[in-house]
């Protein structure tokens, strides 16, 4: 056996049966949930005890910046970037599902939830700007958007946990 087949065996490149790949997915939703918008959770948390003073100043004058930078990737490259994902997502797609090819169906039910959040930040980024939120009214609408956040990190779970089920039962049927 060459190191090619000792490495395949230790890693297991079936993606619905690799720990790796759950490790990666439960990480990736607890960081999403946890840097809303950019900006880590636990500051939202101290910004809302203190109501003013120096957290709550940090945590807008976080928030101001990050919904900057995201509007300005949005208005600068938004229409490159929007071309540039549909073709990348419809090609993961394809090869996942028309193919089936079981890496890109692992790497598409990993990747576009998280296309939804990213689209879900740009919204709220508005909003934000939009209204000019400071204060309580900024936290409560930090808060809202890191619900939906979880709500699409579960949803995201829950049907990757179902396909990763009806593939590894199909391929321990089929061999």
């Amino acid at each position: 056996m060459d190191w090619y087949d000792t490495v395949f065996e230790l890693i297991d490149m079936r993606s619905f049966s690799n720990l790796w790949y759950w490790i990666a997915l439960a990480v990736t939703w607890s960081s999403a949930s946890h840097w809303v918008l950019g900006v880590p959770w636990d500051m939202a948390i101290r910004a809302r005890k203190a109501q003013r003073g120096e957290a709550m100043r940090d945590f807008e004058d976080m928030v101001r910046i990050n919904t900057n930078r995201i509007l300005f990737v949005a208005r600068e490259s938004g229409l490159l970037l929007a071309g540039l994902v549909a073709f990348a997502v419809t090609s993961v797609a394809l090869l996942g599902f028309v193919y089936d090819n079981e890496f890109a169906q692992a790497i598409f039910l990993l990747g576009f939830p998280l296309l939804l959040v990213a689209m879900l930040s740009v919204r709220a980024a508005h909003i934000i700007q939009d209204r000019a939120l400071a204060g309580e009214a900024l936290v409560k609408r930090i808060q809202r958007y890191r619900l939906q956040i979880q709500l699409i990190g579960m949803a995201s779970i829950f049907v990757t946990a179902i396909w990763g089920m009806y593939q590894n039962m199909n391929a321990n049927v089929l061999s």
